[in-house]
């Protein structure tokens, strides 16, 4: 009778997941103490966390409390308690185990309509630039543990969509009308270069729609077309930034900080303006001070003038993506933080988002008055707080931002 009771309340868990080890302790706990469905599927994604952030296991922290209640709540103190300091990458061993065998395929879409649309984060919830997004390739050849791609694409196969450069070509905009669009969002804007004759058709693209701010958003060193092809000056080649230990632990495959450092520094000499993303930031020991750090770096790198914008942004999951993750069975401890209701999404409490932006905006204090900041997908009360001023809209935001970039444009062009 137990037996077929805890079959069925396990059927939907990952259970199967665990090593054998652990599947029997449950087993045998779940027999002693009678937990519940929803107890026993918080036990489950308690330990698929404790492993995943390699931590010690639910059987070496378990202790035999009198009743039910109490022996699960001896569990969750401790992975909440986990959860709400700030993580250590000292002792985690994700940096010597992660596989860097992945084998990926290329694929040819035949699409009926160019991936051009809204971006798909966007939320009246939060302040948002309302991006456009241009689907040039589908999925991402890099593995960076929080990234939402993963539960919208098979990730071991790239999608070209074979007539890319036709339908982009025959792409009808309004010429009164200015545009902000990015390459970024379903996939890698650098790494794949010029395959499939997709950075040609986008450097076209660019060339005959003045009128578009196109930004191609990057954690690759892969700038060798841009380098030896004459870039458009309404093309914006922008980095995401981590520190190094968040680079090598959560963000796979990718260049590291010093590399995508540099090919921006190799860029803005050929007079390409150039930007950077801190999305996401991640709270772990000393984070302030190692994001500090880079924001320092940055100062002494480049000019405020080669530089069109700096954005921020946090840990932002939606719960396929968490499932997704916990599905993997692989080392991160990217979830090992507070996950709290974030207009129907989760991601840090107000107060330590607060803390984390403003001290970096703050370290930027030489560039406020020539680059864009801004706040990426964040709650509307944090501008005032980090900026000392707000937008009263989505669509004032986008206007302000959209002129900022192109008053770059047009001091390049001179």
């Amino acid at each position: 009778m137990f037996k077929e009771k805890f079959e069925k309340n396990v059927k939907n868990t990952y259970f199967l997941q665990l090593n054998s080890k652990t599947q029997e302790f449950i087993r045998q706990k779940a027999l002693r103490y009678g937990f519940s469905f929803q107890e026993l599927k918080q036990l489950i994604d308690m330990s698929i966390d404790f492993g995943m952030w390699d931590e010690k296991p639910i059987y070496d922290i378990w202790h035999n409390k009198e009743n039910r209640k109490e022996t699960f709540a001896h569990i969750k103190n401790i992975w909440e308690e986990l959860k709400n300091r700030p993580k250590s990458y000292k002792e985690f061993s994700n940096s010597t185990t992660y596989d860097h065998s992945r084998k990926i395929s290329f694929i040819q879409n035949d699409k009926e309509e160019l991936g051009l649309g809204k971006c798909p984060v966007a939320s009246p919830k939060t302040r948002c630039c309302n991006l456009m997004t241009l689907d040039a390739v589908e999925s991402c050849g890099f593995d960076c543990s929080y990234c939402s791609i993963q539960s919208f694409y098979n990730e071991n196969k790239i999608g070209f969509d074979k007539n890319f450069a036709k339908k982009l070509k025959n792409l009808k905009l309004d010429p009164n009308k200015n545009y902000h669009i990015g390459t970024g969002q379903s996939s890698d804007s650098l790494l794949w270069g010029n395959k499939e004759g997709i950075m040609e058709a986008l450097f076209e693209f660019a060339d005959e729609n003045p009128n578009v701010i196109l930004e191609l958003k990057s954690k690759s060193k892969n700038i060798k077309y841009l380098l030896e092809n004459r870039v458009p000056k309404n093309i914006l080649c922008t980095w995401s930034l981590n520190p190094e230990i968040i680079v090598e632990n959560e963000e796979h495959l990718s260049a590291s900080l010093d590399e995508r450092i540099e090919s921006a520094r190799a860029l803005a000499d050929k007079g390409v303006l150039v930007g950077f993303h801190f999305h996401p930031i991640v709270v772990f020991e000393d984070y302030l001070f190692e994001y500090k750090k880079i924001a320092k770096r940055l100062i002494k790198t480049f000019s405020p003038k080669e530089v069109v914008l700096v954005s921020m942004g946090t840990l932002t999951f939606i719960k396929p993506v968490i499932k997704k993750l916990r599905q993997r069975s692989f080392k991160s401890k990217i979830l090992q933080m507070p996950l709290i209701d974030a207009s129907g999404k989760f991601s840090y409490p107000l107060e330590t988002k607060k803390e984390m932006f403003k001290n970096l905006y703050d370290a930027f204090e030489p560039w406020h008055k020539d680059v864009y900041f801004y706040l990426c997908m964040e709650d509307h009360s944090l501008w005032k707080d980090v900026f000392g001023y707000e937008y009263s809209s989505n669509e004032e935001m986008e206007k302000d931002m959209i002129d900022s970039y192109k008053n770059c444009i047009d001091e390049v062009r001179k």
